[in-house]
């Protein structure tokens, strides 16, 4: 049940299931800002730790006398299942609950100058772009990433606040941006949303929450273009792909070469125009357009092209967002979050631009964990097309996160068709066996992608 409620009115707030990314940071800034907090979870962790350590008390793990009748709000994520005890006891002691993208709301309210990032894909690497660039800009944002980075949540003193924007479930229509930025609109989350026109209609609805002297920065290649910017009243800045690609004074990358690593060198366009060269230090050919982006809102926001480029060349990405984890036997290890057919495809793609600029090519491996039973099934032709430049295909079991268990759908289901697709599949019921796999049959100059939104990290790092 949502409580209308002013922060104002609130002094003791507990988080169920602080350790989370968006959570934890959230927790961070209320205790920041004079506010009893609390919070508890499963099961203890690093930042667990680091929040014990700044003062705000912890409980684990999730127990019904956790919540006190001096609490005046609880706050929860939209994966907390009713049957959640602390749910069920805040219910049953009528305590104010509110969900955590209602919090996020409330809290950016107080900022005027917030810039909230959404797309399918890319939200936090650019926020983390961002979140460089504005720092280095000395405009000391607040940062809030529902990711591992090196900036991840971080509470500034000016008017300034960059974040994630995630549509799931509609969240991001808590927000009322200042600067929005779509990066992309795919298919994805519809088992919600009933299909693109339900998706295309929740981004049309959060650019339409985009303040009026404000600004959208938008993909030109988004689905449903041009029904996210019919009418609206604040500005429209594009950027694109390619030139060809343009509708008008956009943004886009020319004179792009990629390094023996895969990182990209591009000039930045605006219309016409050249504005500066670019080295990113983060590859794929998806990271050239996550950085024109971050390029067109950091001019929005007064910052000059060579301080945006000083930030983009220094920026650090994010963990598993093509991490590099190290080397096993002479088969290097990288780790990312991939989960959705698209980027799959695009950490593909810059697997295979990687592995063959550096001149000893040897097969990519990759471990994929699907995430979800429903978008494993709703996506499964798309899936099934998405792994094309593996040489080795290796399926774990599907990680429901918050979904029951579904014996409709399984990896084999996805094993069998990528067979069919002529790729080379093998499927296993669990972590053991696929580490053994891999301990026996990775060879000198592999490259290994541990790949998946849920634990498949875990393997990577057994190995290592």
């Amino acid at each position: 049940m949502q409580y209308k409620i002013d922060l104002k009115d609130v002094e003791n707030v507990h988080f169920i299931g602080i350790g989370g990314a968006s959570m934890n940071g959230l927790a961070q800034i209320l205790a920041k800002n004079g506010y009893r907090v609390s919070g508890s979870d499963n099961k203890a962790s690093d930042i667990t730790a680091h929040l014990q350590g700044l003062g705000i008390t912890i409980y684990i793990p999730n127990a019904s006398e956790n919540i006190q009748a001096r609490h005046d709000l609880i706050v929860y994520t939209a994966a907390i299942l009713p049957d959640n005890p602390e749910y069920m006891a805040a219910r049953e002691k009528s305590v104010p609950m509110m969900e955590r993208s209602v919090l996020l709301g409330e809290i950016t309210r107080g900022y005027e100058k917030t810039v909230c990032v959404a797309g399918s894909h890319g939200k936090t690497t650019t926020t983390t772009l961002l979140a460089g660039v504005t720092v280095g800009a000395g405009l000391d944002p607040t940062v809030h990433i529902g990711a591992s980075v090196t900036i991840n949540n971080r509470i500034g003193t000016s008017p300034y606040f960059m974040l994630e924007a995630c549509e799931y479930r509609d969240t991001f229509l808590q927000l009322t941006p200042y600067i929005g930025t779509i990066l992309n609109v795919d298919a994805d989350h519809l088992d919600f949303y009933g299909g693109m026109d339900g998706l295309i209609h929740s981004f049309a609805q959060f650019a339409r929450r985009i303040r009026p002297e404000g600004a959208l920065v938008i993909n030109t290649a988004a689905q449903g273009y041009e029904r996210i910017v019919e009418g609206l009243p604040c500005r429209v800045i594009n950027f694109a792909s390619d030139e060809s690609l343009c509708r008008g004074n956009d943004y886009f990358p020319r004179n792009v070469v990629f390094d023996h690593t895969g990182k990209p060198a591009f000039d930045v366009m605006r219309g016409g125009e050249f504005i500066i060269r670019v080295e990113l230090p983060l590859n794929g050919q998806f990271n050239i357009m996550n950085a024109l982006a971050c390029f067109a809102v950091s001019e929005q926001l007064g910052i000059t092209p060579d301080t945006i480029k000083r930030g983009l060349e220094a920026a650090q990405g994010a963990k598993r967002r093509f991490e590099y984890k190290g080397s096993y036997n002479g088969t290097d290890i990288i780790d990312d979050y991939a989960h959705h057919p698209t980027e799959v495809r695009a950490c593909l793609a810059a697997a295979r631009l990687a592995s063959s600029q550096r001149g000893n090519m040897g097969r990519i491996v990759c471990i994929f964990q699907p995430h979800l039973y429903s978008r494993t099934r709703d996506l499964m032709d798309d899936f099934a097309q998405a792994f094309t430049e593996a040489d080795k295909v290796l399926l774990l079991p599907i990680y429901a996160a918050r979904e029951p268990f579904d014996p409709t759908i399984s990896s084999a289901m996805l094993g069998k068709r990528l067979y069919e697709n002529e790729m080379d599949v093998q499927c296993f019921e669990d972590f053991y066996t696929a580490e053994q796999w891999l301990r026996k049959n990775l060879i000198p100059n592999d490259l290994l992608i541990t790949m998946g939104a849920g634990d498949v990290h875990l393997i990577g790092e057994r190995l290592l």
